[in-house]
């Protein structure tokens, strides 16, 4: 799952709202740096409230990516994106085009959701703004022992830059998908790879029920 759909049902919840991006935001700033579900679940019922909803949304963040992962949804459209995707790339059959189409599936499906509720992407970053950034470094530090200090500066740049909306057209998401490529060292991605997106936008949309947990389709 990516941002928005781990997000959606708990916008209400701006520090739960934080603690489902964690997870992914650490992956921007420090790679080495890890905060799985059992860092987080001894703080799930801490006293500090902030603490507690940090913690609680780190934990269902690691339960969606377990449930949504083995989903048939996502293991069929993430072996048909790949396909799609090395038949234009025909000389890469290596990481690169298996985690584009991983990634594919988790991007879309969050553009998908975007455009089925026009007021989704306003509403998740207006409950992203409502955190304090240094509220929520201090909670990566002390469920995982190492400085997260970087977070302090990446939450208003993510909000700032509302690279979510960016999903929504074909060229920007090539710009995105680039900067992945960039930041997990693999080789930036030709412009043709564009043809597979519409297709892929339409089979997203297609399977999008059975890619949402139980009870928030």
């Amino acid at each position: 799952m990516n941002y928005l759909a781990h997000a959606r049902p708990f916008l209400d919840q701006p520090y739960f709202v934080a603690g489902v991006a964690i997870p992914d935001w650490i992956n921007v700033v420090d790679r080495k740096l890890r905060v799985r579900s059992r860092n987080a679940q001894p703080f799930v019922s801490h006293h500090d409230s902030q603490l507690a909803a940090i913690a609680r949304g780190i934990v269902q963040h690691h339960e969606d990516d377990g449930w949504f992962h083995q989903t048939r949804a996502f293991t069929e459209l993430s072996l048909e994106f790949t396909v799609a995707i090395r038949e234009i790339l025909e000389s890469d059959d290596g990481m690169r085009v298996s985690f584009l189409g991983h990634i594919l599936v988790e991007i879309l499906l969050d553009a998908h959701l975007a455009d089925r509720q026009p007021r989704l992407l306003d509403d998740y970053y207006r409950s992203l703004s409502r955190v304090n950034p240094a509220v929520v470094a201090d909670a990566v530090g002390r469920m995982s022992n190492r400085i997260a200090e970087p977070i302090v500066q990446l939450i208003p740049r993510f909000i700032e830059e509302r690279f979510l909306s960016d999903y929504a057209d074909d060229d920007k998401l090539l710009r995105r998908l680039n900067q992945v490529m960039k930041r997990v060292r693999l080789v930036s991605l030709p412009d043709r790879i564009v043809e597979v997106f519409p297709t892929a936008r339409c089979r997203v949309a297609q399977r999008a029920t059975e890619l949402l947990a139980p009870g928030e389709k």
